[in-house]
């Protein structure tokens, strides 16, 4: 029998050892997935290019480990479970096996530590860049995914966790700011998905804050038909961020990389709200409120003056 084709042979050695049960030892054109009684399937899908959401020289396992978690933090903003996912990945011809090695060696840490398993996907050559993508698949209650659209004027918005580490800590990694701890590198290269905090019922609307906390506001109040105001002072940096000094501050609201949770909260929901993230050993902040009128986002500085900005956020084209 000759030899399997290196594709084949890839996928034998890397990624089938990564396959769940449903996907069917990778030997199959599908995955066969049963959604447990009683919910509803959640789907989400992220690519990473390298040169564009990553650089080039990155550690394979961690472009892996954040492939996986970028997307695992659109199912947390559902307040969903992972269930599975499935992996595209389109590389230069001469992407050597230890590169593969590598990748698949840090999705196999985040599946443990996620408890997801890889259910299938597809492989192609391109003259380049290396570009993934990975579509990831999660359960909730039926009738209980938090949705954008339910935020309404008199709402206070919180965040999770800390903003603007990891758009600092690509600047850190680009030479541009220093980051002699490496907390804001390691930021930028391992998003924490905030998995298993149960919004449902809690949260009026929720997405993950991807492409800058002030573009991605703006995409609740145009879901919501609603305006946003902000204060700058009330959001949560982490002590690196804070030493980066204010000239990095617009950075921080507006560069992305963040991967934490964006909520609209009734005021009667606010108790149960920080009765849950305390549950969750999870820190959380108020840093605005929803108003009436059409859909915008304000945003004060310290001194409560109008800041604007050269962009709200990243955008892809």
């Amino acid at each position: 029998m000759s030899a399997l084709p290196r594709e084949f042979a890839l996928i034998a050695r890397y990624f089938r050892p990564l396959a769940g049960p449903e996907g069917l030892g990778l030997a199959d054109d599908v995955a066969l997935l049963a959604p447990p009684a009683g919910k509803e399937l959640v789907l989400t899908v992220d690519a990473l290019v390298a040169g564009v959401h990553f650089l080039p020289s990155d550690p394979p396992d961690l472009v892996a480990r954040k492939l996986l978690r970028v997307n695992l933090s659109d199912l947390a903003a559902k307040a969903a479970i992972p269930l599975g996912y499935l992996l595209t990945i389109a590389a230069p011809a001469d992407t050597t096996d230890d590169w593969f090695f590598s990748f698949a060696a840090g999705l196999a840490e985040d599946q443990r530590e996620f408890g997801i398993a890889l259910l299938g996907g597809d492989s192609a050559a391109t003259p380049g860049p290396l570009t993934l993508s990975l579509t990831a698949i999660g359960t909730v209650d039926a009738g209980r995914a938090v949705l954008r659209r339910g935020a309404a004027a008199g709402h206070g918005i919180w965040v999770t966790g800390t903003i603007g580490d990891g758009a600092l800590g690509l600047a850190a990694l680009q030479g541009r700011l220093a980051d002699p701890s490496g907390f804001l590198a390691q930021r930028y290269h391992l998003p924490e998905p905030r998995l298993g905090l149960r919004l449902a019922g809690i949260a009026a609307a929720s997405m993950d804050i991807s492409d800058g906390l002030v573009q991605d506001l703006g995409h609740l109040c145009r879901a919501a038909g609603a305006a946003a105001e902000i204060e700058t002072a009330l959001v949560p940096l982490s002590g690196p961020a804070r030493a980066a000094g204010p000239s990095w501050l617009e950075t921080c609201l507006t560069g992305g990389d963040d991967y934490e949770l964006l909520l609209a909260v009734p005021p009667s929901s606010e108790a149960a709200l920080l009765a849950e993230v305390k549950r969750a050993t999870l820190a959380i902040t108020r840093i605005g409120r929803f108003l009436a009128g059409p859909p915008s986002v304000t945003v004060r500085g310290p001194d409560r003056a109008l800041m604007t900005f050269s962009r709200p956020g990243w955008s892809h084209f």
